[in-house]
């Protein structure tokens, strides 16, 4: 039977390895198919779009490149560090132990679960090489490697009963908390950016974001030919791995069947 679950694991990694590694290919296809484009040609080319009757409707997957630059609002302030930025993200996780009992012993196992999480969905602007601003929105997509402002853990302490002024251990606190741990990333204004997706001006100016249908959206602080290596390198390990899972699973499955 063991043999039978130990094939099955290894089918649905390859089957999860396989989705991963088209996907790979597929975005490492659009960065090298997507042209490099400065603001001011995209303004001309929205402009021509404009001046045959179709304001509002350009439409342009391209990459553009540059430094986060805030919105008109301002910057944003990061909950956990307070750090001015154009993008945060937190999360803080609870570790907690389970108690079970089992054949007169007493086991424990360590747990974790997210108790709080946020992305900050506000857009921001991108400044070029030119010095001209063109408008980004995230609408929720993280940005690849962002900066890590905060990683700590806080470990849980009960607080006890207090009579009369004296702090009295809590001897009823049945909580299995052992502590949280806090982590936070930010994009502040200035960073480096390169962005892959679809510059439109629906909105009146022009912003780049998820294409509308077939395409990729992606916000990095590495360069271009950074991103086309990691693809080409996780494209390569994923190939290997669900060439070796896929048919090992099989054996196993078949193996177990024949010998149950």
């Amino acid at each position: 039977m063991a043999m039978i679950v130990i094939g099955v694991l290894l089918l649905v990694g390859a089957g999860v390895g396989f989705y991963l590694m088209r996907n790979a290919r597929s975005e490492l296809h659009a960065m090298i198919g997507a042209e490099t484009l400065p603001v001011p040609q995209l303004e001309m080319l929205r402009k021509a779009s404009d001046d045959i009757g179709a304001r509002g409707s350009f439409r342009k997957q391209c990459e553009v490149v540059g430094a986060a630059h805030p919105r008109p609002e301002g910057v944003l302030v990061s909950e956990l560090s307070k750090t001015e930025c154009v993008w945060y993200r937190y999360e803080v996780k609870r570790h907690y132990e389970k108690v079970r009992h089992q054949d007169g012993h007493r086991r424990k196992t360590k747990h974790q679960e997210v108790v709080a999480k946020h992305t900050s969905w506000e857009g921001y602007a991108l400044r070029d090489d030119h010095g001209v601003l063109i408008g980004v929105d995230p609408n929720g997509t993280a940005p690849d490697r962002p900066e890590q402002v905060v990683s700590r853990f806080e470990p849980h302490r009960p607080q006890g009963l207090n009579l009369f002024g004296i702090q009295l251990p809590n001897i009823f606190d049945s909580s299995t908390t052992i502590g949280y741990e806090y982590t936070e990333w930010v994009l502040r204004p200035g960073h480096r950016l390169y962005i892959l997706g679809e510059v439109h001006d629906k909105i009146g100016p022009l912003v780049i974001g998820k294409p509308e249908r077939d395409g990729h959206f992606i916000i990095s602080t590495r360069t271009e030919d950074e991103l086309r290596k990691h693809r080409t390198q996780l494209h390569r390990w994923l190939s290997v791995g669900v060439l070796v899972a896929a048919p090992v699973g099989l054996v196993l499955i078949v193996l177990g069947a024949i010998l149950r």
